[in-house]
């Protein structure tokens, strides 16, 4: 299948591992060039130069913490000086820290909305501008299944991941008539740091081992296996391709079939 992203400019969050690295992967190998940001140097520039020896393609690595404005700016306006426009944005960030209510302090929350709310928007805000100017566009959050099934532990990637999707929804209607899409994909439990860091907490909690957790958790998933990050990358690319032009306001669930709800 083309999927019709040959020279499409991608800028993929923190893509240095697991996830963005996976996105970026598959992204690349469909003939887009990227811009990739994430907070770690060292790791940020050997998945660079590793998607740059496998595809061909023109990567521009640039180290940014997105919780914060200006490093936002700074991506956007590296992007648009190297490339002239972004055509696919994906937005994406590791998860907020686990545990109950009661052990998150105010600084805690609002680091967490920095991170996982505001870090969107602002993505969204510098790149929107184009994409209406050239009529055509691609915004792909990578969320959680947590918004359709809040899981245990997580008050903090519940609430505002499903503030994501809120707002995602809402600017898809605005932006449709642009021929811009607006998506969510929903990664269920991956092999990803984020879920062996997931597992450790889980055990601390509950006494016993990371292993027993990741067990449970597989326990959960009908295909009784954790999904590998290259699955959801899949996904993501056909939503940002031209094949899946019709398809705009969704959360797209990659879970092995966790999320028990209807619809």
């Amino acid at each position: 299948m083309n999927l019709g992203l040959t020279d499409k400019i991608a800028l993929v969050a923190a893509s240095s591992k697991g996830l963005g690295r996976a996105v970026a992967e598959e992204l690349a190998a469909e003939g887009c060039d990227l811009v990739m940001c994430a907070r770690g140097k060292e790791a940020l520039d050997e998945a660079a130069a590793a998607i740059r020896r496998a595809t061909g393609r023109k990567v521009l690595a640039l180290t940014a913490d997105l919780s914060r404005r200006a490093d936002v700016a700074r991506v956007a306006k590296a992007a648009l000086d190297e490339y002239g426009r972004v055509d696919v944005l994906v937005t994406n960030g590791g998860g907020p820290p686990a545990g109950p209510f009661e052990s998150h302090s105010a600084e805690v929350w609002d680091a967490a909305v920095r991170q996982t709310l505001e870090s969107v928007v602002e993505l969204t805000r510098a790149v929107l501008p184009g994409m209406k100017e050239r009529r055509w566009g691609r915004i792909l959050n990578v969320t959680s299944i947590a918004v359709k099934q809040p899981v245990d532990n997580l008050i903090l990637s519940n609430s505002l991941r499903a503030a994501v999707t809120g707002f995602a929804r809402t600017l898809a209607n605005e932006v449709a008539g642009f021929g811009i899409t607006v998506n969510n994909v929903m990664p269920g439990y991956t092999r990803t740091d984020r879920v062996t860091s997931l597992a450790a907490k889980n055990a601390q909690t509950h006494g016993t081992s990371p292993e027993e957790q990741l067990a449970k958790f597989e326990q959960q998933i009908p295909m009784r296996r954790l999904g590998e990050p290259r699955e959801f990358a899949a996904m993501v690319a056909f939503l940002a391709s031209d094949r899946a032009s019709y398809t705009t306001g969704a959360s797209i669930p990659v879970d092995g079939g966790w999320i028990r709800a209807l619809l």
